[in-house]
């Protein structure tokens, strides 16, 4: 069953990991697990239009400017750079892609033995890139770091994804919430 945009999303931010999907300018495709946070969007009003598409100026942290589709309301998701050992931190192939193609989706699923619980959610969405020193990385580092103990203790200094949600889906195969 089709998920609404606002249940795709209310599953998507109670998940501790998702995976980032990635393409660079020759269309090659990667995905990598990160953690991350959803930042707090507006919520749509009586009409179902949420600020930016009544008209109203997207935020800077926090809006991805509305929700194509009515999918539920805008948000944006963060992730940093970590401390955790890659190949490079500098020249990871996540931000050379988002730099050539800033089109990517984020992916939270969940499976179990009972098929009936089975379910996932995307997140489509245009990535930008930020450094330290940016306010929006601060803002980044300070919404992972209230989600996971280890960025309290030892906080990211890599770069910043910031994604603005374009567009909330899911998929489940029944319509009871998942357990918690």
């Amino acid at each position: 069953m089709r998920l609404s945009g606002l249940e795709a999303r209310k599953r998507f931010a109670a998940a501790r990991v998702a995976r980032l999907a990635t393409a660079g300018a020759d269309g090659q495709p990667l995905v990598v697990p990160v953690t991350f946070a959803v930042e707090a969007g507006s919520t749509p009003d009586e009409a179902g239009s949420t600020p930016a598409e009544a008209g109203g100026e997207p935020r800077e942290l926090g809006s991805a400017g509305g929700d194509r589709g009515g999918a539920g309301p805008p948000a944006t998701i963060v992730t940093v750079v970590d401390h955790k050992p890659k190949s490079t931190r500098t020249g990871l192939r996540r931000l050379r892609d988002i730099h050539a193609n800033p089109l990517v989706s984020l992916l939270v699923d969940h499976y179990d033995d009972d098929w009936a619980r089975l379910w996932w959610t995307r997140a489509d969405g245009l990535a930008s890139i930020v450094e330290v020193g940016d306010p929006r990385h601060a803002a980044a580092v300070a919404a992972l770091s209230v989600r996971y103990r280890q960025y309290r203790q030892v906080p990211p200094t890599g770069p910043a994804i910031i994604v603005a949600v374009t567009r909330w889906s899911g998929w489940s195969y029944s319509v009871s919430p998942p357990p918690t």
